[in-house]
């Protein structure tokens, strides 16, 4: 999965940088509304987190903006104004969720996990299955037949994103769009990296493998 967070304050651009990297997600941060409204408009997110006081352009012109061009991603506001008022009015220029500063780095990711799962357009079940291999968003916990298997963030984040994608060939570059920031030189072999890391995990001691490598294509995961 991947963010974007349009913040000014580096102290709070880089705490949540970290900290939304440590729990599995590819982070962008524009630092104005202008590198944000942007980057928004050419990157695929999956939700975006910005800030109201912002350089250049405000965080409400932006958001608006955005749901005028169709841009649908889901938008959490960050914001130092607690007024009733300033909640109904970011979320009547499109925020979909507000959250007043100073807050808790535990609720906003709370937060954020409840926007990508009501931004899914079609109902899908609360463990993703293929085969054998099960896996619960809610707790991240991950098992092949009972067996619980421990995966670091970005193991495990390119696992949810195959198993969402199951049965769909995912090229390098929309792995590395989706997992990585966009700073990765595309030529980078970091995605097959990754990928033999989790096979090493998901697919090496059983016999049924999951994982599957299309040449010139990419990588899918299903149950033969």
């Amino acid at each position: 999965m991947r963010l974007l967070v349009v913040e000014d304050d580096s102290k709070i651009a880089s705490f949540l940088e970290k900290g939304l990297h440590e729990a599995g997600f590819a982070v962008d941060v524009a630092k104005d509304g202008v590198e944000g409204l942007s980057l928004a408009l050419t990157e695929p997110y999956d939700a975006a987190v910005i800030d109201i006081m912002l350089p250049g352009m405000d965080g409400l012109t932006l958001i608006e903006t955005l749901r005028e061009r169709k841009v649908e991603t889901p938008v959490l506001i960050l914001s130092a104004r607690q007024s009733v008022d300033d909640r109904v009015e970011g979320l009547q220029r499109g925020g979909d969720d507000y959250m007043v500063k100073p807050f808790s780095f535990n609720e906003l990711l709370a937060r954020i996990q409840a926007l990508l799962r009501r931004g899914v357009k079609t109902a899908e079940p609360a463990v993703l299955q293929v085969g054998d291999l099960r896996l619960d968003p809610l707790t991240r916990e991950v098992y092949r037949q009972e067996e619980k298997i421990d995966l670091p963030a970005k193991e495990y984040a390119l696992l949810e994103l195959m198993m969402r994608s199951a049965g769909r060939v995912l090229s390098k570059t929309s792995i590395l769009e989706r997992i990585y920031d966009y700073s990765f030189d595309p030529q980078t072999n970091v995605v097959d990296v990754l990928v033999c890391r989790l096979r090493n995990k998901i697919d090496k001691q059983y016999s049924d493998k999951l994982i599957h490598t299309v040449r010139g294509m990419g990588y899918v995961l299903r149950a033969d």
